[in-house]
């Protein structure tokens, strides 16, 4: 078949790399438009851009999918079907009609929970033992078309989010092709999602990032790796932000109010809702991130010291 890849981070790379791979041609990538990051704002180009002028695919990068030049370009390219894999931006009706066997998308999520942006980030901070990859038809709803295709994956206990979305995206592309090839066979029967069972994805905020020490250490403990590596995780000290690794749970610790900061031989100590975690790497704004000892150190925090205070909190401290 004759396949328009669309997809833009890094979490898309194994799935073109699949597709360039199988029996398939990738005729043309579509991709977002550069975006400036970093601290000098340069303009980076995403993974799959990258990829594809390795391989020699010409690049689409629209703002808009729906503009008519562009509607123009994919009928004029007359792909058999358009896979989707983390693109960034909705397809529009009008180019959904286009490819004859339509446009498929590899979800990280068992479909119908966590629809949405975020689903590996969801899953992980929900505590879900168990994951998967969903590809399905795409339609004009939120990730609500019919499925073709998944597979199930454990979450360990102490994978991150983006340790678990380097997984499932490999996994994911294997899955892809063989959807895709099952399509071009005419081989697959499009099974519509349950109503029961679903749940939504949507972006993190910086404020969903922001730990909350009153909440029991299981749920502090997924919420950090929840937003780790994005949108990373935070707290304060004495008033200013901190980003923070992935725990460690320390149930025997039970006697630290929520927040409440204790060195010891066993390391640097949290208290949460339940009992205390101990903290892994630690980034004040601006610096690179440490071991949560070698920060401590620098600190040297004082009796009865709390994270997660602002710095009116601070100010109102006698």
């Amino acid at each position: 078949m004759r396949l328009v890849f669309a997809g833009t981070p890094a979490a898309a790379a194994p799935s073109l790399q699949a597709a360039l791979d199988s029996s398939h041609e990738v005729i043309a990538v579509l991709t977002r438009p550069d975006a400036r990051a970093g601290r000098g704002r340069r303009e980076a180009v995403s993974p799959v851009k990258l990829l594809a002028q390795q391989a020699g695919v010409p690049v689409l990068q629209p703002a808009r999918v729906g503009a008519p030049e562009v509607l123009d370009e994919l009928k004029a390219l007359a792909p058999d079907c358009c896979p989707v894999v983390a693109y960034g931006a909705l397809v529009p009706p009008a180019a959904l009609v286009l490819p004859p066997l339509g446009w498929v998308n590899l979800h990280f999520s068992l479909l119908p929970a966590w629809r949405g942006a975020a689903p590996v980030q969801h899953t992980v901070i929900a505590g879900d033992q168990v994951t998967g990859a969903s590809v399905f038809r795409l339609e004009e709803g939120l990730d609500t078309g019919p499925v073709l295709g998944t597979l199930t994956e454990a979450v360990r206990p102490r994978e991150t989010a983006g340790e678990l979305l380097d997984r499932l995206a490999v996994a994911g592309a294997s899955l892809l092709v063989a959807v895709l090839d099952a399509l071009a066979a005419r081989a697959v029967t499009p099974v519509p999602q349950p109503h029961d069972g679903v749940s939504l994805a949507p972006k993190l905020t910086v404020d969903d990032a922001r730990v909350r020490w009153t909440d029991p250490a299981l749920a502090v403990d997924r919420r950090i790796r929840g937003c780790t590596p994005a949108p990373g995780a935070w707290t304060t000290s004495r008033g200013v932000r901190v980003k923070l690794g992935p725990v460690t749970l320390s149930p025997e610790v039970t006697d630290l109010a929520p927040g409440d900061l204790a060195v010891t031989r066993g390391g640097v100590l949290v208290g949460t809702g339940s009992h205390a975690v101990a903290l892994g790497d630690v980034q004040p704004a601006g610096k690179r991130a440490v071991p949560a000892a070698d920060w401590a150190r620098g600190l040297r925090p004082t009796p009865g010291e709390r994270l997660g205070a602002s710095a009116d909190d601070m100010a109102a401290t006698p």
